[in-house]
């Protein structure tokens, strides 16, 4: 028998009937189960474990495990799985994502998948999008896994180390994944291997997996130390950048959001520090701080991407959810340079300890898998990126809801006095209301607009963040007028009110289209859950940002010819073209991005995949002299090739800086032969005083004191040249794009010089780390005289 483990093809209905068969046989046991004692069923996990071991295939018991945890869920939840939720587990369990319509009860369903997966004793992450979901899913669905003896833990920001520990150590692990993330990064900074809280990956499920695997992966995680601010620098930048105008003295791409300063600008900016030549080596950091200034000043809107709270403090807003990202700052100078922009005290810098992105820390998982109400406009990225398919789930009830066409208006004014008509009139005979926008700023716009028709209603934005999960909640009780941002409290279930089936269900008003047609879907899949009735519509116009940013020409050509009504509404057939083909041009340029940050981090992890490597040798205090045995070959090796290489003629060679080099990491370096006209030969010369320098670090580590103090400089060594080597591949991030004159693809520069700088920078730090080991040696030897 083929086994179900497999990649599978774009959904189709031989396919679907693929797991429908599976699901036939699961629907067969149930009779089975039912009749078992509550210790009966929960016995039933020894029994999987023990078949698995005894080399049975996962494939091969997952009908009975599905049925088991079906009768589980029954009898602690009193949920009964649906065939299509048992077909979505199935996907999941293979490795895929599954795509189930909103209200088709997503969380009772990775009950199924984290229960298969756990029974390896491996451990399995399931990871939703913050810590209220992660908290009422280990809360709710962890009650199926303990009654069936399985252990749950749940990995939240702020907790203990040994309460980490301990989460980790579960069968199943609930959490955020950013939080997941920022573990390994923290794990990889430790100074003892029993201050580690994750134990080696198996398998992660992830709620809402385009959500956390697309929309939050332009972000890298990064774990950052303080340092004090250049407060002058920032000062000075953001007050040379009031002076600043656009096209002048800097260019803005508005698709890619990326900024570069123009001649103009560039001798404003020389003469505002008293410098001759900007993009010398010397004035690096002066160029990343003036750049960071205009980034500030063009790139991040007040009351969009950031507020500033009433502690005169920069909160930071995810333009996803609306939500203040609690604890989050941004990196490199540009927070500060924000604060500097709205004339705030200026914190100190986060510099950057060290940091991976979304992407690199989930292809960490063997297996991975996820759900998500949208996902198939992104399959491609999905199956490159991860290397998982999207299959459509089919719906337990048919859909009722009734998705209008968008009305597209003239001007903004045109849009938001429609929408606010819009909303008396369905409010008027008790229809709830939804109205869904893209930012903080465009929901208290929108709320002027109802003011003005004297309607009541619920704002909710990242300022009133304490609410949200239960007001989204409320959205279909009789007579609501919720505002929020599209994607606020996302994952909460809106049930309908007494009497809202009667005017029609939900209704969900869009009052922009989100770059992402996926976000658009989420904000429509709000209403019409479980079959219920609903409608939903969007309520757009061409002075969008949308437009203005994507399709500019074509939608000034669509203004000059747009015919109109009174209320400003476009008449125009071939409109609607334009919008979903510059959202699809906008889904291009996201993917685009992704795809060129995933490049330039894929560069950064390999090197990161060496120096964590090296650290965790370094960790292991009974292998250290051994790892100092491999440091001493590898740093002489380095060097040889660097002052007598191999390949070269022997007239390139400089045997006297050689010497002068391995004096700094060998003890009693001898004279070499100037005759000599092989490597191998000049190693040769070297044997005596490696094998003498390596007996001597044996003999040190063998005292407690000794390799204790080896250990930690080793250790804060290998940090010290992380955090820097970050910085430097940052800053030489920067300056690429100033070298397109050379004709050369920026990335292959970015990859070719990154890796030069890697080979430079951890040569110095096995360099250091020798030096080290001679002072502590000399120390210990006079200690003991």
């Amino acid at each position: 028998m083929l086994s179900i483990f497999k990649k599978s093809a774009a959904t189709t209905p031989r396919q679907l009937k693929k797991y429908t068969k599976i699901t036939d046989r699961i629907n067969a046991l149930e009779e089975k189960y039912e009749k078992m004692s509550d210790s009966e069923l929960a016995g039933m996990t020894e029994e999987f474990r023990s078949r698995l071991q005894d080399g049975t295939k996962l494939a091969d018991i997952v009908p009975d495990a599905f049925a088991v945890v079906r009768e589980a869920s029954k009898r602690v939840l009193g949920m009964r799985h649906f065939d299509v939720q048992l077909i979505g587990g199935l996907v999941m369990t293979e490795g895929n994502i599954a795509e189930m319509a909103t209200g088709e009860g997503k969380t009772l369903v990775a009950s199924l998948p984290s229960y298969v997966q756990a029974l390896t004793g491996e451990g399995v992450h399931v990871i939703t999008v913050n810590d209220y979901l992660a908290r009422r899913d280990f809360e709710q669905i962890g009650q199926i896994h303990q009654f069936l003896g399985l252990t749950t833990g749940l990995n939240v920001p702020m907790m203990e180390p040994d309460a980490k520990q301990a989460a980790y150590r579960a069968d199943i692990t609930y959490g955020v994944g950013t939080e997941f993330g920022f573990d390994y990064l923290r794990d990889n900074l430790v100074s003892h291997p029993s201050q580690k809280v994750q134990r080696p990956y198996h398998f992660a499920i992830i709620d809402e997996v385009d959500s956390v695997l697309i929309d939050e992966a332009k972000t890298p995680l990064i774990i950052a130390g303080k340092m004090p601010p250049a407060a002058e620098l920032h000062r000075i930048s953001a007050l040379l950048m009031k002076r600043f105008e656009q096209d002048r003295d800097y260019e803005f791409d508005p698709e890619t959001k990326a900024v570069s300063l123009t001649d103009e600008g560039i001798d404003k900016v020389e003469k505002a520090f008293g410098v001759d030549n900007l993009y010398e080596a010397d004035h690096q950091t002066l160029y990343h701080y003036v750049i960071q200034g205009v980034r500030a000043h063009v790139i991040f809107k007040r009351d969009v991407d950031y507020i500033v709270n009433d502690k005169d403090e920069i909160a930071l807003v995810d333009m996803f959810t609306g939500r203040i990202m609690e604890g989050r700052t941004l990196s490199d100078g540009l927070h500060q340079a924000i604060e500097a922009k709205e004339g705030l005290e200026i914190t100190d810098e986060n510099k950057a300890q060290s940091q991976i992105t979304i992407q690199n820390y989930f292809r960490m998982y063997p297996g991975l898998c996820g759900m998500t109400g949208t996902a198939k406009t992104q399959e491609k990225e999905f199956r490159e990126v991860y290397g998982m398919q999207v299959v459509q789930v089919p719906t337990n009830r048919p859909k009722q809801r009734i998705d209008q066409p968008d009305r597209v208006y003239l001007t903004i004014e045109d849009k938001y006095e429609a929408v606010a008509r819009e909303v008396k009139e369905r409010h008027a005979k008790g229809q709830p209301v939804l109205v869904g926008t893209t930012s903080i700023l465009q929901s208290e716009e929108v709320v002027k607009y109802l003011d003005k028709y004297k309607l009541p209603y619920h704002l909710l934005n990242a300022k009133s963040v304490e609410q949200e999960i239960q007001l989204i909640a409320d959205a279909g009780q009789y007579g609501t007028i919720t505002v929020a941002t599209n994607m606020a409290g996302r994952g909460t279930d809106i049930q309908l009110g007494e009497g809202v089936a009667e005017t029609g269900g939900l209704f969900v008003l869009g009052t922009e289209k989100h770059e992402s047609r996926r976000i658009d879907n989420q904000l429509r899949g709000r209403s019409g859950r479980q079959g219920d009735p609903g409608e939903s519509r969007f309520f757009i116009s061409l002075e969008d940002d949308m437009f203005r940013r994507f399709a500019k020409e074509e939608t000034e050509k669509a203004v000059a010819a747009a015919q109109t009504d009174d209320d400003g509404l476009v008449l125009n057939k071939n409109i609607d073209e334009l919008t979903e083909r510059t959202q699809r041009i906008v889904e291009g340029v996201h993917f685009s991005q992704r795809e060129y940050n995933l490049k330039l981090d894929d560069v950064i992890n390999d090197q990161r995949g060496v120096v964590f490597s090296f650290r965790n040798r370094v960790l292991e205090e009974d292998r250290l002299a051994e790892t100092a045995d491999g440091l001493v070959d590898d740093t002489v090796s380095f060097e040889l090739e660097d002052y007598a290489p191999g390949s070269g003629s022997q007239d390139e060679w400089n045997l006297d800086a050689l010497k002068r080099s391995l004096a700094a990491i060998l003890p009693d370096v001898p004279e070499f032969d100037p005759e000599l006209t092989r490597q191998k030969d000049v190693r040769k010369e070297l044997e005596d005083t490696i094998a003498s320098f390596k007996e001597q670090i044996h003999t040190a580590f063998e005292n407690e004191l000794f390799r204790d103090a080896a250990q930690r400089n080793m250790l804060s060594r290998i940090d010290t040249m992380w955090v820097r080597h970050l910085e430097a591949m940052t800053r030489m991030k920067e300056g690429i794009g100033l070298r397109r004159y050379q004709q050369e693809d920026p990335m292959r520069i970015y990859q070719r010089e990154g890796l030069e700088l890697f080979g430079k920078h951890y040569q110095e730090m096995r360099k250091f780390i020798l030096n080290d080991l001679i002072s502590l040696i000399n120390q210990l030897e006079e200690a003991e005289q």
